[in-house]
């Protein structure tokens, strides 16, 4: 069966760290299986990279030269980061680059832009560091799908971005697959897969369909068309059956479907042209299938319970929350990953801090954020998009943004901005309530907005719980327990 998969028990791996086999990395075999139909640096801008406790004689670091690193990546909405961790879970290093903007045509050229801070964050690493680098993992934007060449591996059309909705799609899609499925929303996958494949002039039978993190890994280990079961539910793979269902297999698009396995699960060695062309990483350094953003994002907040839950505020907001029930409802943009025996239940909103960026600058924000009373109510209700349409708490492409009347003071604009966000969160956690999921106790952050004291205060009085920054907030983290996983 195409993409089928045999789960293990990942949770505790992914949570609590063990130590690797001896001499796994160097002895595990390169073992893919092959699609059946297949036939056959520039730098980016604002560099910050960051060692910790380390020496070039890799003296004093804390660690056995001997012992090895893991390399986790995320390539979020506006930029990427890396972070290597050792098997106890301490950061040796880590750095983030913004994507270049680069035009092809009248748009930008994401794909170019990605793969140039993807070898810039590798050239970032400490070269001292690479002999020790055992694995690497990517996360990458939840449906932001490329249709690329499956011989050569290179995109055939512009992706399409995480927030793109094909409305073009929906009335096919929603007529194939059960009601209120997860790919039963425009910016789903699938619905991005079959615009394309309606709309594509193109001969389709050397295509593939590869999510962002599955093409950046795909440059790295040479392994055309293998996907994670994260990255594939929104083209409507089903993790609890671990294949592909039949009302998709059924399709003539379903020859561009990857194969799937677990996150974290070694897919090959690094290439050797990569090594070549960063020298320092070892013969036996493995890649491994990645996950989310937003999952990655919850793994490094080791929120290891029932009710425990993960709000990551980047330039979106994303909630999951750790629940003993699946639930499912493209009504509202609902859909759950599976984790071990347990389901991470949550949606993505197209507020957040991207909205906030538009309005304010970083300075501003900081110091306007001062003057906020965060026990005190806002009274101005908006819904802050940057743009037309809206994912969750609510499906609609066509919601428009809310952000009049604008007071004079910037102070009450901010705090309005901040508090109706926090309105939203608070909604998406009462809907997930109220579709059976299991109620939230506790709520951890992520992202950039996690360093916003005054904001959390705010969400904690509105969502009436316990919040507060996760001790490790960001989604590279949750990457390179991936990575760590994939040497076990």
């Amino acid at each position: 069966m195409l993409g089928s998969i045999n789960h293990s028990s990942t949770l505790s791996i992914l949570l609590y760290p063990l130590s690797p086999k001896p001499g796994c990395c160097s002895s595990r075999k390169l073992n893919v299986r092959t699609h059946p139909w297949e036939k056959s640096v520039e730098k980016s801008v604002k560099l910050r990279t960051m060692v910790v406790g380390c020496k070039i004689e890799n003296q004093e670091m804390g660690f056995q030269a001997s012992e090895r690193l893991y390399l986790g990546m995320d390539f979020g909405t506006s930029g990427a980061r890396y972070a290597l961790i050792d098997k106890q879970g301490t950061i040796h290093a880590e750095g983030k680059r913004d994507y270049p903007n680069y035009m092809k045509e009248d748009s930008l050229d994401w794909a170019l832009s990605w793969k140039t801070t993807l070898f810039s964050l590798l050239e970032d690493v400490p070269v001292h560091l690479r002999p020790l680098v055992a694995s690497i993992s990517i996360d990458g934007t939840s449906a932001t799908t490329l249709i690329i060449d499956s011989k050569t591996g290179e995109p055939l059309a512009r992706p399409y971005l995480y927030n793109e909705s094909c409305p073009d799609a929906l009335p096919l899609v929603k007529s194939i697959a059960p009601i209120n499925h997860t790919v039963c929303s425009g910016s789903s996958t699938l619905c991005k897969l079959v615009s394309w494949w309606n709309n594509d002039d193109s001969d389709k039978k050397a295509t593939m369909l590869l999510h962002q993190a599955d093409w950046l890994l795909w440059l790295l280990h040479g392994q055309l068309g293998v996907s994670d079961y994260n990255n594939a539910l929104k083209v409507g793979y089903d993790p609890e059956a671990d294949s592909y269902p039949d009302w998709l297999l059924s399709q003539p698009y379903a020859q561009l479907l990857p194969m799937v396995k677990a996150p974290g699960t070694s897919i090959g060695h690094l290439k050797g042209d990569i090594r070549t062309q960063f020298a320092g990483f070892s013969e036996d350094c493995i890649v491994c299938t990645g996950t989310t953003d937003s999952i990655a994002a919850f793994l490094a907040a080791r929120a290891t319970k029932p009710g425990k839950a993960v709000t990551s505020l980047g330039s979106t907001l994303a909630i999951k929350l750790l629940s003993t029930t699946r639930i499912e409802d493209a009504r509202y943009g609902v859909y759950s990953h599976r984790l071990d025996d347990k389901w991470l239940v949550g949606g993505a909103s197209n507020t957040g801090g991207a909205v906030l960026k538009e309005n304010f600058s970083d300075e501003q924000l900081e110091k306007l954020s001062e003057h906020i009373n965060p026990m005190e109510a806002s009274p101005l209700d908006y819904y802050p998009l940057k743009s037309v349409g809206e994912r969750f708490p609510v499906a609609n492409p066509k919601m428009e943004p809310r952000l009049h009347p604008r007071p004079e003071s910037d102070v009450e604009y901010l705090h309005g901005i901040l508090e109706s966000i926090a309105r939203i969160e608070a909604k998406a956690y009462m809907l997930l309530k109220d579709l059976g999921a299991t109620q939230v106790d506790e709520v951890f952050t992520a992202g950039g907005g996690a360093k916003n004291d005054k904001w959390t205060k705010i969400r904690e009085r509105v969502l009436g719980l316990p919040v507060s920054r996760a001790t490790q907030t960001e989604a590279a983290y949750g990457a390179a327990l991936l990575a760590l996983k994939g040497c076990q």
